[in-house]
């Protein structure tokens, strides 16, 4: 009988969590104007990057590659989704805000459903921006040489980081209840991409910079996803692209059910 009761409870919670997952999924739908930024400015700087820094192919220690432009395919993916990965942490702020977290306390909803719903619907977008980019780029030099393969793992990657960020700007929500904290937390994270070898190769680095970016887990990220644009899926990429989002996803999602638990004793 107990294990029929916990069965029908965790049905509950999942369809209550697929009905949040919807909802949060048709916001970013509904409202194009928060997500737009997030879809045009990669490729503006993308195409910006391909003609400053196109000559810079040539040298000593750089991949051998179509374009820059080629090159610059995976930072363009994780630079979009690092963009779009606040916008569910930021509608959870606000409904916290605007007290709309306490209504979903107050129905018979499952909790955690709540922040993992939010959760989900980043997922969705992230793995939509990456193929997004993916497609548009490629008409225009942006080859993927590891093919169909390498496109689905760079969408399932896009996805993850996705997840993974936002549940750690949900937990900075969840903490302070505004969506301004959680837009000015995200510099400290976009930052990140900006000291690793997303644009450059580490091999073209040196000093403390290069030291930087040897230690900065997007560098690894992304170099996974560029062996797969400018070469073969492997193991190796597929680790580097999948495993660190999962890692980081994993540690991230504990914090901000914790930080779920505080609040909801704090009540």
């Amino acid at each position: 009988m107990t294990s029929v009761l916990a069965e029908q409870s965790l049905r509950l919670s999942l369809r209550q969590t697929l009905q949040m997952t919807k909802r949060s999924t048709l916001e970013i739908v509904r409202q194009p104007a928060m997500s737009a930024p997030s879809m045009i400015f990669p490729i503006f700087f993308a195409a910006l990057g391909a003609s400053s820094f196109g000559k810079t192919t040539n040298l000593p220690g750089f991949p051998e590659v179509d374009s820059f432009l080629q090159f610059s395919l995976a930072a363009t993916v994780i630079q979009g989704v690092l963009f779009g990965s606040i916008s569910g942490a930021a509608a959870l702020a606000t409904d916290i805000e605007n007290k709309f977290f306490d209504r979903l306390l107050l129905a018979p909803s499952t909790r955690s459903g709540i922040v993992l719903a939010r959760l989900a619907g980043s997922a969705l977008f992230g793995a939509f921006q990456a193929a997004f980019f993916l497609l548009v780029l490629w008409p225009f030099g942006a080859t993927i040489r590891g093919g169909v393969p390498a496109f689905l793992v760079m969408v399932a990657s896009g996805g993850l980081v996705s997840l993974a960020i936002g549940a750690l700007m949900s937990s900075v929500a969840i903490r302070t209840g505004s969506a301004e904290a959680v837009q000015g937390a995200f510099p400290l994270i976009f930052i990140l991409l900006f000291f690793s070898s997303a644009f450059f190769p580490r091999e073209t680095m040196s000093g403390t910079y290069r030291k930087i970016a040897d230690f900065n887990p997007i560098s690894h990220l992304v170099e996974g996803l560029r062996d797969m644009v400018l070469h073969q899926v492997t193991m190796g990429s597929i680790a580097k692209a999948v495993l660190i989002p999962i890692a980081v996803c994993i540690a991230a999602t504990m914090v901000a059910l914790s930080a779920l638990r505080a609040r909801l004793a704090a009540l």
